[in-house]
């Protein structure tokens, strides 16, 4: 026997192939035409906006290390796994929006997708405000965990309590721009991203330059630019006409739609934090090398994050395509959808990496211009991370189709075992009788393959069994039809 919600996606699917799907030119359509095209014509808006943001990130850290020395730029490297941890858990249910609402959207279920819009934003503001309460009144005691350096504790500590009063704008940014991404429209995110982004630019420099401030004038920046995304994405989904149009007034919690968004979110956002903890214990172990290892770590990843920016692209495309296919039932379109994002990420994260590398010193030379040592470690960095991190986006992309198959807890704990488990016993056995700090980065490439492997396997076990019961319980719709 099949389960009855199986059996009523097939008979749905059956009687709403043939529903119009309006699309705005702005949108891509992942049901129909060139694979090749339409997710390169997708996933190169959100590696732009990923580009965009980093660069706008990195400006935090270049304009307050040109500003206040290396140092400066460590305070503000050595937040990023806390804080990572701290919002990933609650980030992961925008990853439930984007699979939900691509699912619904691509069966042509048009009241459940205003149901998971309302309900998403609902479920972003109570989250941010959690986040915020969490990391402000948390933040020195996260940091004392991790062994920071005194040099760095306070300026960190000061930067991670303005930064996370920006948290309840940056879920609602982040829950409502999976929402045009997951119907094929990944241009307004980056339209808006760049906008707030230009804004942060300015505050950071009218802060930090003529203010005299320092790793706190960035945190202010972000803050003030986070809230005007905030503003820009909320206008943008309430001037919209289709089935995704945001009413203030219908803003509430469906229970079908966030049962949802728990299903798939849930097990993303531990997936995401689980993650961010093992990478909580690596900087912990960076942390113990001292502060110039550290600067150089922080420099080195800022510019690594822009190679991520093409897996994360081929990810949200991997969502997108998949699970708008699944919606409509095209099986045929899956398995094409999860080749073409794995070769474009893998292109892109080749070249991307070539670059990085060949220019090493001289980017790294932007954020830090008064220690030769910490370019060195940088550049170690880069090397033993940013040279094979295609595997990190082979890995992302099978991720992002096992999400929009429906499948989120098996992911999750593949990533347990095989990433965040496996790291940590790196560093308690390996990096323990080898303590160098190219024995701590070497955990990286490692796991991400172990993962990649495993969530392969995973994918096409489910992939074919999904398949093999599609087709037949879709024979018996059809002679039940007849």
């Amino acid at each position: 026997m099949y389960s009855v919600t199986f059996r009523k996606q097939v008979e749905k699917i059956s009687h709403t192939k043939s529903l119009p799907r309006t699309r705005t030119k702005k949108q891509i359509d992942p049901l129909n035409g060139n694979l090749f095209k339409s997710i390169f014509a997708f996933a190169i808006p959100v590696m732009l906006t990923g580009l965009l943001q980093l660069t706008f990130n990195a400006a935090d850290i270049i304009i307050v290390g040109q500003a206040a020395g290396s140092d400066a730029v460590g305070q503000v490297g050595a937040t990023g796994s806390i804080i990572n941890l701290i919002v990933n858990m609650f980030i992961g249910f925008s990853v439930g929006v984007s699979v939900s609402v691509s699912r619904e959207y691509g069966a042509g279920n048009h009241q459940n997708v205003s149901k998971l819009v309302h309900t998403a934003v609902a479920t972003a503001v109570v989250g941010g405000i959690i986040c915020a309460f969490v990391g402000f009144f948390g933040a020195r005691y996260f940091l004392e965990l991790m062994q920071t350096d005194l040099m760095h504790i306070d300026g960190s500590t000061l930067y991670m309590k303005i930064y996370f009063l920006a948290m309840p704008a940056s879920m609602v940014y982040n829950f409502c721009a999976a929402i045009p991404r997951a119907i094929g429209n990944s241009k307004t995110p980056l339209i808006i991203l760049t906008s707030a982004g230009v804004v942060n630019v300015i505050f950071n420099i009218f802060f930090v330059t003529v203010c005299g401030m320092a790793v706190d004038g960035v945190a202010l920046a972000t803050v003030i630019s986070q809230y005007i995304a905030m503003v820009w994405v909320l206008i943008y989904l309430a001037k919209e006409s289709g089935s995704h149009k945001l009413s203030f007034k219908e803003i509430r919690f469906d229970k079908q739609s966030l049962k949802s968004i728990i299903l798939i979110g849930f097990p993303a956002g531990i997936y995401g934090s689980l993650f961010s903890l093992s990478n909580v214990i690596i900087q912990s172990s960076i942390n113990s090398f001292g502060n110039i290892v550290v600067n150089g770590n922080a420099a080195a990843g800022s510019i690594e994050g822009f190679i991520y920016t093409a897996s994360n692209a081929f990810h949200q495309a991997a969502i997108t395509f998949i699970g708008q296919n699944r919606g409509a039932g095209k099986y045929d379109r899956i398995l094409k959808s999860l080749g073409v994002c794995a070769f474009y990420s893998f292109i892109f994260e080749v070249v991307l990496a070539a670059i990085t590398y060949f220019f090493s010193v001289p980017l790294l030379g932007i954020y830090i211009k008064d220690s030769s040592a910490a370019i060195t470690t940088g550049v170690i960095r880069i090397t033993m991370i940013g040279i094979p991190h295609f595997i990190c986006g082979l890995m992302d992309v099978v991720n992002g189709a096992l999400r929009g198959l429906g499948a989120s807890t098996s992911p999750t704990i593949i990533s347990l075992i095989c990433a965040c488990g496996f790291r940590i016993v790196w560093i308690y056995t390996m990096f323990a009788r080898y303590r160098t700090i190219s024995m701590l980065y070497l955990v990286y490439p490692i796991s991400w393959t172990v993962s990649t492997f495993f969530l392969t396997v995973l994918f096409f076990s489910l992939y074919y069994a999904k398949l093999k019961k599609f087709k037949r319980l879709s024979a018996e719709n059809a002679v039940n039809t007849l």
